[in-house]
């Protein structure tokens, strides 16, 4: 029996981050990893080679449809294997680079099931071989989500796919169905439509990305319809037929109505992920669950049951990496008996789409439903001169600010870059920043920010280019 002062079960962002701060501050740290990489579902199977095949992908289809326009002339062959090959070694060099993180700050990783037997105790059962415990004062749940499923439709990862799937296809499915139309269903079923898909979102809600500020969704969806991509929205699924070559996709209104069936090649089921607390032993040892299967935890992380965490995707709020780093840090300090602490306010979203959808903050329909008298500012991109000339013109930033303090509320941004430009946003708000604040910065021209300071300049309905 191993001896330490934490075990973190998972080494995706959340539980990486928080083993390496826990290390920094002192703690014999160790992390059990059921895969043979470090990175979780983000390195492995998400964040990292969704957005390789999404850069990919858009260069693939600007050099077949801009550069001509620029001068430049080329006429693009697609090579998926290499395309895949190229996606691959960004995961490995990713994940490689997690384990040697761990290996730097002295961290043991111990490979296979984590299952906790009792306080302080995590059993670890490799693939083959004998299980070990691993003995820790603390222990910290990092295991982060899995795909949701549809009832009754079985996922095979060959007709049937799930994100996993949608990112290891050996050939580009003449016809795509996107059950979901949510971040990574858009995003996946981007990567598809520039590669050669037609490609179908089916959503039962009445618009896309649900739970984004109403005006800057319906502009997105307006987007990506001129671009290729087709909506079918208050819809739902309710079955699929994989017999034969293809699939026979079952789809009725979601407010009841006559059934429609679409034929495709491959279906991507995209309706969200749930939290992965499978085999860890949680009801065992008393750790309480919400009714969404969420570990419930206190303002410091901490369950019902003394000696046991957990942080990201097992817990309540939304499933980013970078929430799940930061609670990993806030709680890695924590336990040293420092003040860690992570601003749910102050935590972007974005959406890897061409154009990319950036936001911070609160959304109109938050602010009107709290009763929050606002100022809004909008600025396009048509009228910034770096958007003109790179012919990124799509889009728009939109600030919200409290009518009375000017505190910035709430940054929406559709555009080329906006998952960079979010960022600026991001540190206004945690500093407290009014919208005058960044409207008085000087910002570098010419270049796509300057939106970002005219919209700020909007909100007292003084921007200059427009």
């Amino acid at each position: 029996m191993s001896q330490y002062d934490l075990v973190v079960i998972g080494t995706g962002p959340g539980g990486y981050v928080c083993a390496i701060r826990a290390a920094q501050l002192g703690m014999r740290v160790a992390v059990v990893e059921k895969r043979a990489a470090h990175g979780g579902t983000c390195l492995n199977v998400g964040c990292i080679p969704s957005k390789a095949l999404l850069h990919a992908s858009e260069l693939y289809e600007e050099a077949g449809h801009g550069f001509a326009g620029m001068g430049i002339k080329v006429k693009p062959q697609l090579d998926l294997k290499t395309m895949m090959a190229f996606k691959d070694e960004g995961v490995n060099g990713n994940t490689q680079g997690v384990a040697f993180l761990l290996k730097k700050n002295e961290i043991d990783a111990v490979h296979g099931l984590g299952r906790i037997t009792a306080p302080g105790k995590v059993e670890v059962t490799p693939e083959t071989g004998d299980a070990q415990t691993l003995e820790a004062k603390t222990v910290v749940i990092a295991t982060g989500s899995d795909v949701a499923q549809i009832p009754g439709i079985e996922i095979d990862e060959k007709k049937v796919i799930s994100s996993t799937g949608g990112l290891e296809l050996g050939s580009v499915p003449k016809k795509m169905v996107v059950v979901g139309g949510g971040y990574i269903g858009l995003e996946l079923g981007s990567v598809w439509r520039r590669l050669g898909s037609e490609v179908l979102v089916v959503e039962f809600l009445d618009r896309i990305t649900p739970g984004m500020d109403a005006e800057v969704s319906k502009t997105f969806q307006r987007i990506l319809k001129k671009q290729g991509m087709a909506f079918k929205l208050g819809h739902k699924v309710t079955g699929v037929e994989t017999k034969g070559k293809g699939c026979k996709v079952t789809i009725e209104p979601a407010k009841g109505g006559e059934p429609e069936t679409v034929d495709c090649d491959v279906v991507l089921v995209s309706i969200g992920r749930v939290p992965y607390t499978q085999g860890l032993g949680l009801e065992d040892v008393g750790v309480k669950l919400d009714n969404r299967g969420r570990v419930i935890t206190d303002a410091h992380f901490k369950t019902n049951v003394d000696g046991i965490y957990a942080i990201g995707d097992v817990i309540a709020g939304p499933m980013l990496a970078h929430k799940a780093e930061d609670e990993g840090v806030a709680v890695a300090e924590i336990l040293a008996g420092q003040s860690g602490h992570v601003n749910y306010d102050v935590i972007p979203g974005v959406v890897y789409t061409y154009p990319e959808v950036a936001a911070v903050g609160k959304t109109e329909e938050e602010l009107k439903e709290a009763g929050v008298a606002y100022n809004v500012g909008k600025f396009p991109f048509t009228a910034n001169g770096r958007a003109k000339v790179n012919r990124t013109t799509d889009g728009f930033v939109k600030i919200l600010a409290d009518k009375t303090t000017d505190r910035v509320l709430g940054v929406h941004i559709i555009g080329a870059d906006a998952g960079n430009m979010i960022a600026e946003a991001a540190i206004a708000m945690e500093f407290g920043s009014s919208a005058e604040d960044i409207a008085r910065t000087c910002h570098a021209h010419p270049t796509l920010p300057e939106a970002v300071k005219e919209a700020a300049l909007a909100v007292d309905g003084r921007a200059l280019h427009m």
